[in-house]
């Protein structure tokens, strides 16, 4: 009987043993997922706080490009202009949308020596600046130079032809025949669709666009106690925000400038991209 109570009672302290490492299991894997999550709170809470810096960048910028006194309105030549948000460092650049070469406005000529600008061989890069004239113009005739129609994509494996209609946006080009993405990338921030212009304005432009234009890279001096010029009212504006931790956020924006019709509104936004959170 006696050595039935002992059986009985260390099955029971078993038991109770493996309860309490049972409990204690579960609590521990409570604090670990508790601790996770505050962790993701945390890192979400402080991308939201860069986030938000960079579009005090953008809403910053547009009230610089909307002040009346010269003196305090912005260049619009992509000179960094740096502020604090909430213990946030902010670096803005602002530049002319005219400043850039216009997908839809460029001649053959002058996208050739943009591609070339760029590193692009001089052969390349007039097949290149054809296929871009062949994506817009309505016609399914080749230029003379080189260029990409129909077949010409339907021979490379691609589902899809010339456009032959004006692009609606840079990223359109990433579809024209011969196009690369690392050449893309390159491209891109020298471009837009926005202008209509045949020629940008060199007041503004950067040292590609300029090069691309036979132009000195470097243009004059800029006097800085001189107010800067007016610009045309469309701008491109990139605002970065930089946390103490590493965390960063890029906006990069274009807007037009002035009222569209809403109540309140002071610019019209053209086109918004996010660069997303980096660490």
């Amino acid at each position: 009987m006696q050595a039935h109570r002992q059986a009985d009672r260390g099955a029971a302290l078993l038991l109770v043993l493996w309860l309490v490492l049972l409990l204690a299991g579960l609590v521990a894997g409570y604090v670990l997922t508790a601790r996770v999550e505050s962790l993701q709170g945390n890192g979400v809470a402080r991308a939201l706080v860069a986030d938000e810096a960079a579009r005090a960048g953008v809403e910053y910028a547009a009230s610089r490009m909307l002040e009346q006194d010269p003196e305090r309105r912005w260049a619009v030549d992509g000179r960094p202009y740096r502020f604090d948000f909430e213990g946030v460092p902010v670096t803005v650049m602002v530049r002319d949308e005219s400043a850039k070469i216009d997908l839809n406005g460029a001649s053959f000529d002058l996208l050739s020596q943009l591609f070339q600008a760029l590193g692009e061989p001089r052969e390349s890069a007039d097949r290149l600046a054809g296929a871009v004239v062949d994506w817009r113009d309505p016609d399914s005739l080749t230029q003379p130079t080189g260029g990409a129609e129909d077949a010409d994509y339907l021979a490379a494996g691609l589902n899809w032809g010339a456009k032959d209609a004006p692009f609606e946006s840079v990223a359109e080009l990433e579809q024209v025949l011969g196009m690369r993405p690392a050449l893309y990338a390159a491209a891109a921030p020298h471009l837009t669709v926005f202008t209509g212009q045949a020629l940008p304005d060199a007041n503004f432009a950067d040292g590609v666009v300029r090069k691309a234009m036979g132009l000195p890279e470097k243009p004059a001096p800029i006097d800085p106690q001189a107010a800067p010029l007016p610009g045309s009212g469309t701008y491109s504006i990139d605002s970065r925000a930089r946390r103490s931790d590493g965390r960063s956020v890029r906006l990069g924006v274009v807007l037009r400038m002035g009222g569209n019709g809403l109540p309140g509104s002071t610019y019209t936004t053209l086109h918004w991209q996010a660069g997303g959170v980096a660490r």
